[in-house]
């Protein structure tokens, strides 16, 4: 089995009965994870790992069950030292060998360590629990055409779907207009949601929609956006990892405007 793969994740807050006894253990330092390339899969420790790695397993974050393992977490000092084979790398440089549910089960990691599932205040007894904070993302289409944009911040050549925080009082169906009309004048209508997605980068809940044109020409955001134009499906920039909501949102978006094609269905040897 590939370890940065699993094939089921159930979140749990308890420990679930009859479990294996053997567990995954998401080990991190900030935002970098434990993993060994040993023999050239990457994989994360398993409890038996631990005691050869110098880890400690004090007060561990129960995260879930993995493929009928449970899934803990722990946070590595600073300047802890692990054995040849073994590196803390950063989970965004992981995401070719991650699979959805892997990041499901980091994403929960990274989040609860950095928070907990909630702190009381020593004073009055109540209850904080960690701060979420959601995300429009949005596919504005127009016929055969996808508005996307480049983040002053982004790689040169690089493009993806227009986004933005919710602010207080807001809709997500609000956020979307305004953040596109802010970041490129341009209207929408026809508002579907599609998918969510937590991101804990750090602290984020993506939820993507796509809408229709409305109207408008494009009018990029001084200081925020480097460029946005209308892209035909057939002739896309370079875009966001496969493992992002925002790229499969697109391709969602770029299935629906082509619209069914049964012969590269039955030709194309990879699903999209």
């Amino acid at each position: 089995m590939h370890p940065l793969s699993f094939d089921q994740f159930t979140l749990g807050d308890r420990e679930a009965e009859g479990a294996s006894p053997e567990s995954w253990w998401f080990v991190l330092q900030g935002t970098r994870l434990l993993v060994s390339r040993a023999g050239g899969q990457p994989s994360i420790p398993l409890a038996a790992d631990l005691g050869g790695l110098g880890i400690s397993a004090v007060d561990p974050l129960y995260l879930g069950i993995a493929d009928g393992r449970p899934c803990r977490a722990v946070e590595a000092p600073a300047g802890q030292a692990v054995p040849d084979g073994w590196s803390f790398e950063q989970v965004r440089s992981l995401f070719g060998l991650i699979g959805d549910r892997f990041f499901t089960a980091a994403s929960r990691a990274l989040q609860l360590l950095e928070w907990e599932r909630a702190r009381e205040c020593g004073a009055c007894g109540e209850l904080f629990y960690p701060r979420i904070s959601p995300a429009a993302i949005v596919a504005v289409v127009r016929a055969d055409q996808l508005l996307l944009a480049r983040a002053r911040r982004f790689p040169y050549g690089f493009y993806s779907v227009l986004a933005g925080f919710v602010e207080p009082g807001e809709t997500l169906e609000q956020c979307v207009q305004r953040e596109v009309r802010e970041e490129t004048a341009v209207e929408v209508k026809n508002i579907r949601y599609f998918a969510s997605q937590p991101w804990p980068f750090p602290h984020s809940l993506m939820v993507a929609f796509t809408a229709d044109y409305a109207g408008g020409e494009i009018r990029c955001q001084d200081g925020e956006i480097a460029d946005a134009r209308w892209f035909a499906v057939d002739h896309l920039p370079a875009l966001p990892h496969r493992l992002s909501v925002a790229r499969r949102l697109i391709d969602h978006a770029v299935a629906d405007a082509r619209g069914p094609s049964p012969i590269a269905e039955s030709t194309s040897p990879e699903a999209r």
